[in-house]
């Protein structure tokens, strides 16, 4: 077993860690409560594009975890923060109309603009808005990108995500995105900054062996891996990222960090 010893803060994935869909993941909660009671750091950071901050805050509560709003990190939070530093930025938003509210401040325009945000739309995705999209990058706009992961874990089971358009506007455009969220080293490194911790004192939790547990192991961080989401064991097995530790959810790592429950 990997010595944790050192490890102060615990970031955790959302979806397919926490909770899959509406429903949370057995023992979750639970975890969550002994971990803050052991005196770990907490922050929950998240590719979810669909969302805004208040309604991730909203949902994790329904379903039972108690986090602050504070303590959520999301991609489309720093992809907002990155637009903010920018001079007069018009934004085409491809992303759901509950996450386009944390935006509006910004111009917003579907032909002019000159920084493409792109994060989940469904079934939105149609060839004249590739075509429209492709066209301002021609013309020299920004591609930024909330994530470029390839699927993710549904109650339906797997399906595609984002990264496979991401790809096709890259090789269309012959530019390269901007990636917001994770594994983006900047985002992790701005996470670090929050929490006020080293890096070789904050362990990542996830369920995506690219984004999440090679991403953490990238920027200098621990990654652990579960047995929860989007997981495939044939997938993980193939990869050459190497996990500091798989554990088959959430609900083990109070063990995998050596505590003792009663402290809760």
């Amino acid at each position: 077993m990997r010595d944790f010893s050192k490890i102060k803060g615990i970031l955790f994935d959302l979806d397919g860690v926490l909770y899959v869909g509406n429903k949370p993941v057995a023992g979750a909660i639970e975890a969550i409560k002994n971990i803050r009671a052991a005196g770990f750091l907490c922050r929950f950071v998240t590719n979810t594009s669909t969302l805004s901050l208040a309604s991730l805050q909203n949902k994790l509560s329904h379903l039972g975890f108690d986090v602050s709003a504070s303590e959520i990190i999301s991609a489309p939070q720093a992809a907002l923060n990155f637009l903010k530093q920018q001079h007069q930025p018009i934004c085409r938003l491809l992303l759901a109309d509950d996450v386009k509210q944390d935006f509006e401040q910004f111009e917003q325009s579907d032909t002019e603009a000159n920084f493409i945000v792109v994060g989940d739309i469904g079934n939105a995705w149609n060839y004249p808005m590739l075509n429209e999209i492709f066209a301002c990058l021609m013309r020299g706009a920004k591609l930024i990108a909330i994530h470029k992961n390839r699927f993710w874990q549904t109650e339906h089971g797997l399906q595609m995500d984002i990264g496979a358009f991401i790809q096709g506007l890259e090789y269309a455009s012959n530019t390269q995105a901007m990636i917001i969220g994770k594994p983006s080293a900047d985002f992790f490194n701005a996470v670090l900054d929050d929490m006020r911790l080293g890096k070789n004192e904050v362990l990542m939790i996830g369920d995506d062996i690219d984004s999440d547990v090679g991403g953490a192991q990238a920027a200098g961080l621990r990654g652990v891996l579960v047995r929860t989401g989007k997981y495939r064991e044939a997938y993980a097995a193939a990869s050459n990222i190497k996990p500091d530790s798989i554990i088959d959810s959430v609900a083990d790592l109070p063990k995998l960090l050596q505590i003792n429950a009663s402290k809760s």
